[in-house]
């Protein structure tokens, strides 16, 4: 399993980063609409527009969805997105005017490249503008490009973070993928091993086990709340409603849970949207199920594929020899 999000039928991702400054945003395009839930699992989120994924409020589909870095600032880069939608005339329908619906959600990379340089609306604008259905690289892309992990010992013992993706096939002709932003508190492990790939470092540049870490500095924490945070998208092409697509978020998590140590912490803003583009006839556990492995194996893409950048290390550089 590799893949791509790009492997669901009516997606178009499009990318833009500051490389000079450590920052960037990503954006799902869906021209045709998606159906859409979301869940929110960190103590810290950032975000726009999830109420109105809640199966009980009106609007039944989305436009686009949009990850970025910046922390609230970056949420900016929204409005950039929906001019965009606006121009192509995409959007809800309310009398004679468009609204296009775009949530999004956040990562705190301030403390990496300058903190005074975050996603905007042209940003936002331009990542809408370049989407299409090419291929991109994952690693230091978008909401990757200011994305950390390890912090807990300073950013001198950190290692880079990174944007994922993977996708995987299943009955019927179902596409379950994955996309995120990996900036998590927790270290990063294989779970078909075990190994960690990405984490806290010591002087000589192992990963250290950051959980026994924390457990002895428990009373010594300096990490401040929300400067972590890993967000993503599941795509698919099932036909199922946004009651069953906000399952399908928070089913998404357990990917999560299966490659980062610890998850859903007072640091993290962990945020996962869940949609889809089709109606290919499948039941909510099938999708859910292929949505926590996707998720994990976009992950481990993400972190896999980080290069290093203003001397925080990358595996993709180090060959996972920490």
């Amino acid at each position: 399993m590799r893949g791509s999000i790009l492997d669901v039928p009516g997606v178009k991702v499009g990318h833009k980063e500051d490389r000079l400054h450590q920052t960037g945003c990503s954006v799902v395009l869906f021209e045709s609409g998606a159906v859409c839930g979301v869940d929110v699992r960190g103590s810290a989120p950032g975000t726009r527009e999830t109420d109105l994924l809640n199966p009980v409020n009106a609007v039944e589909r989305i436009h686009a969805i949009v990850l970025t870095g910046g922390s609230a600032y970056g949420l900016e880069a929204s409005t950039g997105v929906m001019k965009w939608l606006e121009r192509k005339g995409i959007g809800y329908q309310v009398g004679i005017n468009i609204v296009p619906i775009v949530p999004s959600a956040v990562l705190f990379d301030l403390n990496f490249g300058d903190p005074a340089v975050r996603p905007d609306a042209q940003m936002g604008f331009d990542a809408a503008e370049a989407a299409s259905r090419k291929s991109f690289k994952s690693g230091n892309t978008g909401a990757g490009a200011g994305a950390t992990i390890g912090k807990m010992l300073g950013m001198d013992k950190a290692m880079k973070g990174g944007l994922g993706t993977a996708s995987i096939q299943g009955p019927n002709g179902l596409i379950v993928s994955a996309m995120v932003a990996v900036n998590a508190f927790g270290e990063i492990r294989d779970p078909s091993t075990g190994q960690r790939i990405a984490g806290a470092r010591n002087k000589e540049g192992n990963i250290l086990d950051i959980q026994a870490l924390f457990l002895q500095q428990a009373e010594h924490e300096s990490t401040q709340p929300g400067t972590n945070t890993t967000i993503g998208i599941i795509c698919c092409n099932a036909g199922l409603n946004k009651t069953q697509m906000n399952k399908i978020a928070q089913m998404a998590h357990d990917g999560l849970a299966r490659t980062i140590y610890p998850v859903h912490t007072m640091h993290d803003g962990d945020t996962i949207f869940a949609a889809t583009t089709g109606n290919v006839a499948t039941t909510v556990n099938i999708v859910g199920m292929l949505a926590a492995e996707v998720m994990a194996q976009a992950v481990l893409d993400g972190v896999r594929s980080a290069h290093t950048a203003l001397n925080i290390p990358g595996y993709a550089d180090s060959g996972g020899n920490h």
